[in-house]
C-alpha cells in the first residue's frame, strides 16, 4: 500500500472510529442485556405469567379478547391485536385514546387467549430503558437516525481497519500477540485480533443496526406507495363506525394463504393500514418465514378481503434484520455467542480508544520535550 493511500485510510479509520466510538459503546452495553431480554423480564417479573390449560380446550373468540381489552381501560380503542409466535394461548392488545394519540402513550397488555383474562403489561421495566436507549435516547425519530448514521459510520471504521489491517499482517504471523513489548502494542495487537474476531459479525449488526434505525422511513414510504395503492379503490370512503367481526376478518385474511397465521390485526386508521380496513398481517412458521408477514387489506364494516400483496424487498429487510440484529434466530446458543461477540466488540472500541489517548499524550509529551530543547539552546542564527 503506498503511503498516501494508508495516511487516507488512516485518517478514515481514525476519525470514523473517533465520532462513533462513544455512541457504539453506549449500543454496545445497551445491545448486551437486551439480548437476553426475554429471560431478564422473566426473572424480574415483568413477563406475562399464563395459566395451565388442559389439553383442547378451547380459545374464546377474538371479539371477547378484544371486548376485554377494552374493559380493562375504559374510553380507548383498539389499535393493534398481535401473536407470539412462542406463547399461542397468549394474545397482546394495544389500546389509546384515539388512533392519532401519542404512541408513547400506548398501553400494551397481554391477555389469556382461552379466559380474556389480562396476564400482564408487556414493554414495562428495565428493559423497555435499555431498548429506548439502545434504538433513540430517548429522542424520538431524530435519535434513531442519529444513530443510523453511527452505525454506518462504524461499518466504515470495520472496512477501513481491515484495509490498514491486511499489510501489517504480512509482517507478522496472524493473531500474533507480542507480549515483550510496551503495553500500547500489547493493547494495539489484541485490538487488531478481536476486531478480525469480530469482523463479520459485526459488519452484520452493524448493518442490520442502519437499517432498523431507518424502518420508520421504509415504512412510511410502504405507506404512501404500496398501502396508498391497496387502498385507493375506496378512496373517500369514511371510518367505519361499526367494525366487522374479528374472527371473521382473521378468518377471511387466512384463507387467502392457507398455512399462514395471523402475525397481528391493525385496525382502521392505523399507519399499518387505511381509515376504512382491517389489515391482517399473516407468517410461515418456518424460522425464517416465521419473521416475515404478508398484508391483507379487508373492509372494515363486511370484513370482505379488499386486497393482498407481498411486501417489498425493503420492508422484508427489515423485518429479517430485526430478529438477527438480536441474535433471535437460534435460541440461547446464538444468543450466548451474540453476547461473546458484543463483549469483545466492547473490549476492541475500549482499547482503540485507549490506543488514541496514549499516542495523542505521546504527540504531546514529544511536543513539550521539542519547545523546550528549543528555548534551552535558544534560536538558530
Amino acid at each position: 500500500m503506498k503511503a498516501r493511500t494508508a495516511r487516507i485510510w488512516s485518517l478514515i479509520h481514525k476519525w470514523t472510529s473517533l465520532v462513533s466510538t462513544v455512541f457504539l459503546l453506549l449500543l454496545c452495553l445497551t445491545g448486551l442485556p437486551l439480548i437476553f431480554h426475554h429471560e431478564i423480564d422473566e426473572a424480574l417479573g415483568y413477563a406475562p405469567k399464563m395459566d395451565v390449560h388442559a389439553p383442547g380446550a378451547a380459545k374464546l373468540s377474538l371479539d371477547a379478547i378484544g371486548r376485554a381489552a377494552i374493559a380493562d381501560h375504559p374510553g380507548s380503542v383498539l389499535l393493534y391485536m398481535a401473536w407470539d409466535k412462542d406463547e399461542p394461548g397468549m394474545v397482546s392488545t394495544f389500546t389509546n385514546a384515539s388512533v392519532t394519540s401519542d404512541p408513547q402513550t400506548t398501553v400494551v397488555k397481554a391477555f389469556d387467549a382461552y379466559t380474556a383474562k389480562p396476564v400482564g403489561l408487556l414493554g414495562t421495566g428495565p428493559m423497555l430503558v435499555m431498548l429506548r436507549l439502545h434504538t433513540d435516547m430517548y429522542l424520538g425519530l431524530p435519535g434513531k437516525w442519529f444513530m443510523g448514521l453511527m452505525g454506518f459510520l462504524f461499518m466504515v471504521a470495520i472496512i477501513s481497519g481491515v484495509v490498514l489491517y491486511w499489510p501489517f499482517t504480512r509482517r507478522l504471523n496472524f493473531a500474533a500477540i507480542r507480549k515483550q513489548k510496551s503495553r500500547r502494542v500489547l493493547w494495539l495487537d489484541w485490538h487488531n485480533l478481536l476486531g478480525v474476531i469480530t469482523i463479520v459479525w459485526a459488519l452484520v449488526v452493524g448493518g442490520t443496526g442502519v437499517i432498523n434505525a431507518y424502518a420508520e422511513v421504509m415504512l412510511g414510504i410502504w405507506q404512501r406507495n404500496e398501502l396508498a395503492a391497496m387502498a385507493a379503490p375506496y378512496a373517500g370512503k369514511p371510518t367505519p363506525t361499526q367494525l366487522a367481526s374479528l374472527d371473521k376478518v382473521v378468518g377471511n385474511a387466512m384463507k387467502t394463504t392457507p398455512g399462514m397465521d395471523p402475525a397481528f390485526i391493525a385496525f382502521p386508521g392505523t399507519p399499518f393500514t387505511s381509515t376504512h380496513h382491517f389489515a391482517v398481517f399473516l407468517r410461515g412458521d418456518t424460522p425464517l418465514t416465521s419473521r416475515l408477514v404478508k398484508p391483507v387489506l379487508l373492509d372494515g364494516e363486511t370484513g370482505d378481503v379488499s386486497d393482498t400483496s407481498e411486501l417489498p424487498t425493503y420492508l422484508k429487510a427489515v423485518l429479517v434484520s430485526q430478529p438477527l440484529h438480536f441474535g433471535d434466530y437460534g435460541g440461547m446458543p446464538l444468543k450466548i455467542i451474540w453476547a461473546l461477540l458484543t463483549v469483545f466488540t466492547i473490549i476492541v472500541l475500549g482499547s482503540g480508544l485507549y490506543l488514541w489517548t496514549v499516542k495523542r499524550s505521546k504527540v504531546r509529551r514529544g511536543a513539550r520535550l521539542s519547545a523546550g530543547v528549543t528555548a534551552a539552546i535558544g534560536p538558530s542564527s
